[in-house]
């Protein structure tokens, strides 16, 4: 078992309980999907994984967190950072001055003064948008480009499992389907164990070998991705279908949303 997670709380500024006794397990060539709404916790669960809670005066109070055999709870980020754990944060917050590529050689910094020309045709393979942009000013790169360009920067640092926050956010479903597909081939080519947090549940089962569902804190259901997919409350609470398959309405979902049988 590449990840695991084992019944761990976690606390920011002394005083609000984020995480409540959450547990998971993430093999290693797998694509693990966490689903949930809007605070549900799951980007604070990456955060705990990658290390990033330190910055924001959050901790692991209780449970332990394992990868490759070795406790890295509660470790700064530049160390997790260097046993392979590469978080990709929401927001796709790019270094704007700089141009696409040296923001993809930004990538290499934890392992410095090696080769990375072979790192960046492949970077390119996956995202050929970046290479006619190369040159170009970050700043000025659509939403979908810049996703391109932080996945793009996370591989050229060669993760052994690649956090992704969120990776359809704000983008044109078109966009979507492209990011979703490469997130794919970047699994099934390289061998990269990746978790990816997402709110859009259909995409994100597509893609997962297995996945979790997070309300409240806690992990309230968790299952391989197909049988995740046909599972009626999945189906009505995450993909907007009701058990005959009808697509729910806007004015369904304050009622369905109180039917939760898991809560």
């Amino acid at each position: 078992m590449l990840l695991t997670i084992n019944n761990i709380s976690v606390v920011y500024s002394d005083v609000i309980q984020v995480l409540k006794g959450v547990s998971l397990r993430v093999e290693e060539g797998q694509i693990v999907s966490l689903l949930g709404g809007n605070g549900a916790g799951k980007t604070t669960t990456l955060k705990a994984v990658s290390g990033l809670l330190k910055p924001e005066n959050g901790r692991v109070t209780d449970g332990e967190i394992i990868f490759a055999g070795s406790p890295i709870h509660n470790l700064s980020p530049e160390e997790i950072t260097r046993k392979g754990i590469i978080q990709v944060l929401e927001g796709r917050q790019p270094f704007k001055y700089l141009t696409v590529e040296e923001n993809l050689r930004v990538g290499t910094a934890i392992r410095f003064g090696k080769p990375y020309q072979e790192d960046l045709k492949l970077v390119y393979s996956y995202f050929p948008a970046l290479l006619n942009r190369r040159k170009m000013k970050a700043g000025y790169c659509s939403g979908g480009e810049l996703q391109m360009l932080v996945m793009g920067r996370a591989l050229m640092a060669h993760p052994r499992l690649l956090l992704l926050d969120e990776p359809s956010l704000g983008l044109a479903p078109l966009v979507v389907r492209e990011i979703f597909g490469i997130i794919k081939r970047i699994n099934e080519e390289q061998g990269t164990t990746i978790v990816l947090v997402e709110q859009n549940a259909n995409m994100a089962l597509q893609i997962a070998h297995y996945g979790y569902v997070m309300e409240n804190g806690k992990i309230v259901m968790e299952g391989p991705a197909e049988e995740l997919r046909e599972n009626p409350d999945i189906k009505e609470f995450y993909l907007g279908v009701s058990a005959a398959g009808a697509l729910k309405s806007y004015r369904d979902v304050k009622s369905y949303r109180r039917r939760k049988r898991w809560l």
